[in-house]
């Protein structure tokens, strides 16, 4: 009989993970605190995906909106992000910077992508996206920032192209390069979480205050930026004359028979579409000018016979782009309103700007030049955090040999952390996997083991 899989969280050890949520500083990114943080998110984002496949992903979402820990998260979402831009890159200009590992640098990096993935995960519920009040509106910046990226990479004809890195190549003499790159890869990747968050919160705009609306539709005109995403779709390329799309974490061929297929991508931004132009409440308030009206119609270009098929609800959009091309709306009415302003970013930037590079050269003294015995005792910290049977269980394909890339049915004994399809390709491997192997192998499996 086959062993079961890991099972979500109890009941009591996610409530006291969520109670445990709290902001932090950004000064304080990657030390002992701030790690207590990024350790509750990614036990809280595993618990979340699992509870979904289970689908009994309610009590976790009762639990965030109980304590009021949405507002929280986004807080974090929007903190890290300023790190990324503003600290990293100082960290990488630093010349007499060169760090024995990165992997803890990686950490802050990943806790954005951690972040997003989880709220990607519970927005789907009406009483989430209501419980982040306010902060609705530093979300919703959030999303347009990265979806402004998308659109802009996917015009100037950019791919990204994952990198897929290992603890051998953060402890390399290069690792602050390899580091950008990856920093690249999850950026894209981020980019496409926040898509289907803005999908989960457009869901809502019946409930939505209506500063948030006036900002998707005026501020930030959402509308448009989405008509250039259908546009140029992002998460598909051409190479070398075959099709590619952008499908859990990786680039696939697509053969020829499935090439008409809508992408789960596709329908986020044809659903947000959809929610944002045929609510009563939107079309009074969106300006339907020359270049907007012009910018929409090209939509029809898109609704084919075959897309419609696989997502009915667009032949509404096709009477609303028939009957748009032959109108002329009347200008949206001017609600006299005062209008709220999305806070979290300026009050980050106005706290800290001036300060970026004193911040870096804190946090390398600090939490980014770790000793030897210190980094064991982080690597023990992770492998609780980070359960191999765990990370097995999400992963959405069969491990990959990392020596040719077949597929793999052995692992290393000592640390358990890299696949091999045959003991050829393990010897092959073994001077570049080494270090990291002798740092893993003292560290315990799992909390039964320390």
């Amino acid at each position: 009989m086959a062993a079961a899989g890991p099972a979500p969280l109890l009941p009591a050890e996610a409530e006291a993970l969520v109670r445990a949520l709290q902001g932090t500083e950004l000064r304080d990114a990657g030390g002992q605190g701030w790690l207590r943080q990024h350790e509750c998110v990614e036990k809280l984002n595993m618990h979340a995906i699992l509870s979904a496949s289970a689908g009994q992903e309610q009590l976790l979402t009762e639990l965030l909106v109980t304590y009021a820990k949405i507002p929280v998260l986004i807080g974090e979402l929007i903190s890290v992000e300023i790190w990324k831009h503003k600290i990293f890159p100082v960290l990488c200009r630093l010349e007499d910077f060169k760090p024995s590992s990165t992997f803890p640098i990686y950490v802050v990096l990943h806790h954005e992508a951690s972040i997003i993935n989880l709220l990607e995960t519970v927005f789907f519920y009406k009483e989430i996206c209501e419980s982040a009040e306010d902060s609705i509106l530093d979300l919703i910046d959030y999303c347009h920032r990265k979806l402004t990226l998308l659109a802009a990479q996917s015009a100037n004809r950019q791919t990204v192209t994952p990198v897929e890195l290992h603890p051998e190549d953060l402890a390399s003499p290069s690792s602050m390069q390899e580091l950008q790159k990856q920093a690249e890869t999850m950026e894209f990747e981020i980019s496409l979480k926040a898509l289907s968050v803005l999908r989960f919160i457009t869901d809502q705009v019946e409930s939505l205050p209506l500063s948030a609306l006036t900002r998707m539709l005026n501020t930030h005109n959402l509308p448009c930026l989405l008509v250039e995403l259908v546009e140029h779709c992002p998460w598909s390329c051409r190479e070398a004359g075959k099709l590619k799309k952008f499908e859990n974490g990786a680039w696939h061929v697509v053969p020829p028979e499935d090439q008409v297929q809508m992408t789960k991508l596709d329908g986020q931004v044809w659903l947000a579409l959809l929610n944002l132009l045929l609510s009563p409440e939107c079309q009074r308030k969106y300006h339907f000018d020359g270049f907007n009206k012009s910018q929409l119609l090209k939509l029809r270009a898109f609704l084919t016979d075959v897309l419609v098929d696989q997502l009915p609800n667009l032949v509404e959009m096709q009477r609303f782009l028939s009957h748009l091309a032959v109108t002329e709306p009347a200008p949206p009415k001017k609600d006299l309103v005062l209008e709220q302003v999305p806070v979290i970013w300026d009050h980050i930037l106005k706290k800290n700007t001036g300060k970026w590079e004193a911040i870096a050269k804190h946090q390398v003294k600090r939490v980014f030049s770790p000793t030897e015995e210190e980094l064991k005792l982080q690597a023990r910290r992770w492998a609780q955090t980070y359960s191999l049977d765990m990370m097995e269980a999400l992963a959405p394909d069969k491990p990959r040999c990392r020596v040719c890339g077949a597929e793999a049915a052995k692992r290393c004994s000592r640390c358990r952390n890299e696949w091999y399809c045959t003991r050829a390709c393990q010897v092959q491997h073994w001077q570049k996997h080494k270090a990291a192997c002798n740092l893993m192998a003292g560290v315990p499996r799992s909390v039964d083991d320390l």
